[in-house]
């Protein structure tokens, strides 16, 4: 969930143009060193905390802000460093230590979604106690990730995981669509049938089903699948929007207008969508989802004919801007690598920073989680 101060600073042109390496794709080793370069690069930048660890989204404006979308992309991608060999156990644990500082409650482990500096203590008020089901899902997966790299013995990463996704399931999906909600404020049956596509995370739903082996999660991504494939059909491009209406077991969906939910692009590729190539890549890199695939390879063919990739689409193909992001930029490289398309993946590189761009967090940090995958 990002906040419209963000997506103002978001807008501007960041990062355009910058070319780095050769138009040749790398080897797997120098991948690896370029994305934990960028990781250890992105921690100094947007990283606070000591014992406990934060991800600052405020891009040094005003007061230090924190969001649980945030936390959970630095937990990610800490264990996913540590994947590749980095050393980033004690960072974890430390991004770990501020998720429990900051749940709901001791009973509740959701996430607040919002922090901000008071008195010099991050602390969350009023609507920010309430959660964002992107950030929790994130961290959901990033404790599944740890325990599987560490082990749960010193610290029981695998509780927290199971304990985190039955309050998921319980508050953050519907009960009619078993699609996920935005947040455990959607209690309403409006509230609830507003889906966010970026959150159609497969490869998560069914690792999850696998990892608690409750059948639930096996349902929450059949239906996911099914409003995948809804979502790809609507139009030639195959693109998704940011939101959409999505009500009743079949899955029927309904368009949203600008502002009905958060902003202009609100049923165009903004800010939410940019990430959807990376949440579908996903989809088949953790569980080889022929339905994210499909979805994934439509989109990819869109984006093949694009010069160069740029900010905001319509649903129909229409670019809205001219400008460069890498918020936009980065998850098509990284489902282009996954699907291994070579020219895609050569196009887009060219147009990624050679180093982490500052007081951009968003951009920033999807560069790096998403070339750390």
């Amino acid at each position: 969930m990002i906040s419209k101060f963000e997506k103002i600073a978001l807008g501007m042109c960041l990062g355009i143009g910058l070319v780095f390496g050769s138009v040749s794709q790398p080897t797997a080793h120098a991948k690896t060193t370029q994305a934990v370069t960028w990781y250890n690069q992105w921690q100094k930048d947007y990283v606070g905390g000591k014992t406990q660890k934060y991800v600052r989204n405020n891009n040094g404006s005003g007061a230090t802000t924190v969001v649980s979308e945030g936390q959970g992309y630095g937990m990610l991608a800490s264990v996913l460093a540590a994947k590749k060999g980095a050393n980033t156990h004690t960072t974890f644990n430390a991004f770990y230590r501020y998720y429990r500082a900051h749940r709901i409650s001791s009973q509740d482990p959701l996430m607040c979604w919002q922090q901000t500096m008071r008195s010099g203590h991050l602390t969350s008020t009023g609507s920010q106690r309430n959660s964002a089901t992107d950030g929790d899902l994130d961290i959901a997966y990033a404790l599944i990730l740890a325990d599987k790299q560490w082990g749960s013995k010193t610290v029981n990463y695998k509780a927290a995981a199971k304990n985190l996704l039955t309050v998921i399931k319980k508050d953050e999906i519907n009960t009619t669509t078993y699609l996920p909600k935005e947040g455990n404020w959607a209690t309403s049956s409006y509230d609830a049938s507003k889906l966010r596509t970026s959150d159609l995370m497969v490869g998560y739903f069914k690792n999850f089903a696998t990892y608690t082996k409750d059948s639930t999660w096996t349902k929450v991504a059949t239906h996911s699948q099914t409003a995948i494939k809804k979502l790809s059909a609507r139009h030639s491009t195959g693109l998704f929007p940011d939101f959409i209406f999505a009500k009743g077991s079949s899955i029927s969906l309904t368009a949203a207008k600008a502002y009905q939910f958060e902003s202009a692009t609100d049923d165009q590729v903004g800010y939410n969508a940019c990430r959807v190539p990376w949440r579908l890549a996903q989809g088949y890199l953790l569980a080889k989802d022929s339905a994210s695939k499909a979805a994934l390879k439509k989109q990819l063919t869109f984006y093949n004919k694009k010069t160069k990739i740029t900010v905001v689409y319509t649903l129909t193909g229409k670019a809205v801007n001219n400008y460069e992001n890498t918020a936009f930029t980065a998850p098509i490289n990284m489902a282009a690598r996954t699907l291994k398309d070579t020219s895609l993946a050569n196009k887009t590189k060219k147009q990624l920073p050679t180093t982490i761009e500052k007081r951009n967090y968003y951009s920033a940090t999807l560069q790096v989680v998403t070339a750390l995958e």
